[in-house]
């Protein structure tokens, strides 16, 4: 799936004066979020996002000419359909992205959930009241664990309490930004809606983001939308037994990057489980490896010691098959949880085999 808009906004933003970039980059947020369902707007959406940025309309007449433009349409198909949500979605994103007004509650999430799917779904603003489950290519088939239906207003409301009562002011940045991605996580994995859900919460962030003064005007929601989904469902998946347990650093990397400009890669096909646990590929380059133990290293010696448990010996080339790495990787990682006391080593070369340490 491709993250790209159907429009140059970069090129069209970079021309264009000051007071007219921050309606551009508005656009393509609003745009670029329609790429988590899939979805593509149509070139009159585009032409009538341009007409804004110039000044020639304002957001209000946009959302009027695109309700006006699917309203003349007597007969669509369902492939048209589909666009008119993401024509509408995109016009009512950038209406609310463009206001000032923002209130920490459940009741703002559903009040945006309301507003971008009026008319488009009959749940639009209603929590769900059914249990849901969702494919996913990244998890190869399986699906997170979301809230069920009757826990839904009592998690939404426990999260939210938590979050409004929590101290920002002894953190360091750093530590802010863990605390938000993991706020942010929880809050999607509730999916209180039938869908729509990752295009609210994307609303909701960048509200509450701008209301805690941070700037978040660029083009990183537009251009790594499909990423950000599929770190939120890595961040909320785990297979204890297979050694896959939540992670979180997927969706920390993004929110670096757009809060701190930071240039970490995102890279949809290292979010796979089963993907090659190699430090040298998965961290981007941007990283220090030396400078203390990251997330993969932990995650990977824990999927070492879950694989390991119950077993008598392993060797490790059991290993390396078993969770998907490279055989000079698992003999380093192997070593390492020898010398922290967690394993012990027998033998030499390749007859060497490994036991928990009891």
């Amino acid at each position: 799936m491709s993250d790209k808009i159907p429009f140059d906004f970069d090129e069209y933003i970079r021309q264009s004066e000051p007071g007219k970039q921050q309606k551009g980059y508005i656009w393509q947020t609003a745009i670029g979020l329609q790429d988590v369902d899939g979805l593509k707007p149509s070139e009159y959406l585009i032409e009538t996002a341009k007409k804004n940025i110039d000044g020639d309309i304002t957001l209000e007449e946009a959302n009027d000419l695109i309700h006006s433009y699917y309203k003349s349409k007597t007969a669509r198909l369902d492939v048209e359909n589909r666009t008119e949500e993401a024509d509408k979605v995109s016009a009512r994103i950038a209406q609310i992205l463009s206001e000032d007004a923002f209130v920490f509650s459940p009741n703002q999430l559903i009040a945006i959930h309301r507003r971008l799917f009026d008319g488009i779904y009959k749940f639009a603003g209603t929590i769900r009241d059914y249990n849901i489950s969702k494919k996913e290519w990244i998890l190869k088939g399986k699906s997170v664990v979301y809230a069920g239906a009757d826990t839904i207003k009592d998690t939404m409301k426990y999260d939210f309490d938590l979050e409004k009562s929590f101290d920002y002011s002894a953190l360091s940045i750093d530590e802010s930004i863990k605390h938000i991605t993991g706020f942010i996580a929880n809050m999607w994995q509730i999916h209180p809606f039938g869908e729509g859900n990752t295009r609210t919460t994307a609303v909701f962030a960048i509200k509450y983001l701008r209301s805690l003064g941070f700037n978040v005007t660029n083009t990183l929601f537009a251009d790594n939308s499909w990423y950000f989904r599929n770190a939120l469902v890595r961040a909320n998946y785990a297979d204890i037994q297979k050694g896959i347990f939540e992670d979180k650093t997927f969706l920390e990397r993004f929110f670096r990057n757009l809060l701190l400009d930071e240039q970490n890669e995102l890279k949809n096909r290292y979010l796979i489980i089963g993907a090659d646990l190699s430090t040298t590929e998965i961290i981007g380059d941007n990283e220090k490896i030396g400078d203390k133990k990251s997330a993969i290293n932990k995650r990977t010696k824990q999927a070492i010691l879950v694989y390991m448990k119950g077993k008598e010996f392993v060797k490790a080339r059991d290993v390396a098959e078993a969770i998907n790495l490279k055989p000079s990787r698992t003999r380093d990682y192997l070593g390492e949880l020898v010398k922290e006391g967690l394993i012990i080593s027998e033998g030499s070369n390749r007859n060497r085999i490994y036991r928990i340490k009891k």
